[in-house]
């Protein structure tokens, strides 16, 4: 497991370090906000392993079942996690073949902006 004082996958960070990202503990992983808005979460934890990985956070315009979504992100799934309470949170699990380069595509995307990713959180607005 990760060192619990630091985020997992710091390629990640530094693959949106143009985005001058701020991290912030949450739950039993690292949120990552670009300005005010919630980009994704870095979680590598002990408990629910199932659920590490990176998880990203879907705008409040797209859908959860987003098709272009499962077309950019093969491994993306629901996080058990959350049970059915939070759906706009998927997961591009660390177990997967293909995490890294998924994750990074993540990362391409949110520096692209795209709309489908990040919201601001209601402690935020």
């Amino acid at each position: 497991m990760a060192n619990p004082k630091k985020p997992p996958y710091p390629f990640v960070l530094d693959a949106l370090a143009p985005l001058d990202p701020e991290v912030r503990r949450m739950f039993s992983g690292f949120a990552i906000y670009s300005g005010n808005l919630l980009i994704l979460m870095l979680r590598d934890h002990a408990t629910s392993v199932r659920d590490n990985g990176l998880w990203l956070v879907l705008s409040e315009a797209t859908p959860p079942n987003d098709p272009t979504l499962r077309r950019d992100f093969p491994s993306l799934r629901r996080i058990e996690l959350l049970g059915n309470k939070i759906h706009h949170w998927l997961l591009i699990p660390s177990d997967s073949p293909t995490f890294e380069s998924e994750s990074l595509h993540a990362c391409d995307l949110l520096l692209r902006h795209d709309p489908r990713l990040g919201r601001i959180p209601k402690s935020r607005r």
